[in-house]
């Protein structure tokens, strides 16, 4: 064949992009368990980081069950569902489900003697998903400690949800009114310390912090029947 005409460069550059994605495709088919592995440990590292364990993903491997007694899937009504691993629920193909089909991950820990309930979120923030952990003491109200994070928001803004500064707000703040689920807002120009169900919402980041607002309002209610018997 002749290698200056047009059939020749166009059969060699389908040859190398074949040969081209065939080299990928095996590449991250060797990396795959890697990178769910990883996947797994950081989530180890957020839900004890929300409880002051703030490891390596490494070491939250290693000592994620000395803290984290129960991992349970609720269903709508508060019960556990044995028939599902609450680890392996994703909740951003769960939360498209209808809310009676969906399962709700809950993790109990234990640490220095007091038990904290451990509730993972979901949301949708001002450009994509956003995502976090809510530790909430034994009374079943008060929230001892917080972590999120951000797939696409803006840097400097609504990024800032996985600050420390942003995430320390949370410690203490209440999601019930007596026996009223109030949850906890994000509010633009904050809140007077006496109020225990609002944080300072992120300067420049008004949707994103509305984003968290609604996110843990519609993650924490569906939790509320399980508390109610328990």
């Amino acid at each position: 064949m002749n290698k200056n005409s047009n059939a020749y460069t166009f059969i060699f550059a389908i040859v190398l992009v074949v040969l081209v994605a065939t080299i990928l495709a095996f590449a991250s088919e060797g990396t795959k368990e890697k990178r769910a592995a990883n996947i797994k440990l950081e989530k180890m590292q957020n839900i004890l980081s929300t409880i002051g364990l703030d490891v390596s993903r490494e070491k939250a491997g290693k000592i994620f069950n000395d803290y984290v007694k129960e991992a349970l899937a609720l269903k709508e009504d508060g019960s556990v569902d044995t028939n599902v691993q609450a680890f392996k629920i994703n909740l951003k193909n769960e939360i498209k489900k209808p809310v009676s089909e969906q399962r709700f991950p809950l993790y109990v820990a234990e640490k220095d003697g007091k038990k904290y309930y451990i509730v993972p979120l979901y949301g949708a923030g001002l450009w994509d998903a956003i995502w976090g952990y809510l530790s909430i003491q034994d009374d079943e109200n008060t929230i001892f400690g917080a972590s999120f994070d951000h797939k696409g928001e803006t840097p400097g803004l609504g990024a800032e949800i996985n600050q420390s500064w942003f995430e320390d707000q949370f410690k203490g703040e209440q999601i019930m009114e007596g026996s009223k689920f109030v949850s906890v807002k994000v509010v633009k120009g904050g809140t007077p310390e006496s109020d225990k169900h609002g944080v300072d919402a992120i300067s420049g980041g008004t949707l994103t912090s509305n984003g968290v607002t609604n996110m843990i309002q519609e993650r924490l209610q569906r939790y509320l029947a399980y508390f109610k018997n328990n």
